[in-house]
Formats: C-alpha cells, sequence, structure tokens
C-alpha cells in the first residue's frame, strides 16, 4: 500500500480527500510535518480559496516548502495538486495581487474569462477532456464530467496541459509533468470519474 502525505497547511478539502485515497487505495497520513513529508511515497497537494492566502499557508509551516521540493523535485515522489493544489504551481499568482508560487509547472494563475453566458465562481459539473495519453488521465478519457467550485485558471506552459474544460472559453483543466500532476476540478467530488483518477494516482509510477 502506497505512503500518501496529504499536506494540511489550513486550505484544503482534507477530509473528503482522504476519504478518496483511501478509496484508491492509499495509506493517507494528513500532516505538515517536514520530516514526514521527505519520506512520503506519494504527495497530495489540495486547496481551497485564494493562491495568495494557500501559498501563504505553505510558507507559514517552518521547512514545509523545502520538504515538498525535496520529495517531489529532487527525489521524484509522485505528486498530485487538486484545484489550488493545482494553481499553486505556477511561477506566478494574480489573485488579490500579483504572488509568487511554487514555480513546479510555471506559467501565470489569472482569473478565468466566462464570456456572456457563464458566470464566476465556475461551480458544478462539467466535462474534462484529456489531451493526450497519460496514465493518470487515461481515467477521463476521452471525457468525463467532473465537479468545480473556481474562478481562476492556471495557464501552464503548452506542453503541460493534459486536459482542458470549457467555460467561456477553453481552459486548462489538468496538467502533467515528469511525476506531477493537477487537476483544476475536484476529483474527492466527481464521484466514479474522480475515484478512478485519483486510483491511477495512487499506482502510477512515473
Amino acid at each position: 500500500m502506497s505512503r500518501i502525505a496529504l499536506i494540511d497547511y489550513g486550505a484544503g478539502n482534507i477530509r473528503s480527500v482522504h476519504r478518496a485515497l483511501a478509496a484508491g487505495g492509499g495509506d493517507v497520513v494528513v500532516t505538515d510535518d517536514p520530516d514526514i513529508v521527505r519520506q512520503a511515497e506519494r504527495i497530495a497537494l489540495p486547496g481551497q480559496g485564494a493562491f495568495d492566502d494557500c501559498m501563504s499557508g505553505l510558507e507559514s509551516r517552518t521547512g514545509l516548502v523545502a520538504a515538498l521540493e525535496e520529495a517531489v523535485l529532487k527525489r521524484g515522489a509522485p505528486f498530485l495538486g487538486i484545484c489550488v493544489g493545482m494553481q499553486l504551481l505556477a511561477e506566478t499568482g494574480l489573485e488579490h495581487g500579483e504572488r509568487k508560487g511554487l514555480g513546479w509547472i510555471g506559467g501565470v494563475c489569472r482569473e478565468l474569462r466566462p464570456g456572456a453566458y457563464n458566470t464566476l465562481p465556475h461551480t458544478g459539473w462539467n466535462e474534462v477532456r484529456p489531451t493526450r495519453p497519460h496514465p493518470v488521465f487515461d481515467a477521463l478519457a476521452p471525457a468525463k464530467h467532473c465537479y468545480f467550485n473556481h474562478s481562476f485558471v492556471l495557464d501552464p506552459p503548452k506542453q503541460t496541459i493534459a486536459a482542458i474544460t470549457e467555460h467561456g472559453e477553453t481552459f486548462c483543466s489538468g496538467v502533467a509533468k515528469d511525476n506531477m500532476v493537477g487537476v483544476q476540478f475536484h476529483p474527492e467530488k466527481s464521484q466514479a470519474a474522480g475515484l478512478a483518477l485519483i486510483a491511477r494516482f495512487v499506482t502510477w509510477s512515473p
């Protein structure tokens, strides 16, 4: 059973993510302890709220960002970012002013442009369409409906886009780079489709 560090930094939908990871076969520990994070086999970073608040929450835990970088970037532990947890992979966030992100994927987190017939926040079920084969995102191929609740999106480097969704504009709803994946939607609230994606993450060997 894969040991998963579910990062608790005061900004996540922890209980439902914990249940979904456990249902997918993970041995989940909820933690902000850098020592546990460094040794974890997998990392899951949830997030709800504003980009700057979530980034500040991470940085307020002494040694946590450094431990995440050691586990994910240096050791290559599989990583899953959920909602704001995906957005924090940006180089820069533009919510409530400009804010530096983790920069692991790159790009900018900016406000969604919903168009004349859509509203913000983008809340509810919408289609997620993978853009290329990937061991985790194949759970959603050719397209599945998943649950969203957000007003900001990540514009990542084009080569890292793994899934797209339409809400006024076409936006990136999934990213993949090396041992990292991220989703803008909430897989823990997306019933069978979300649980299938999480189960694939739990067994994924990048």
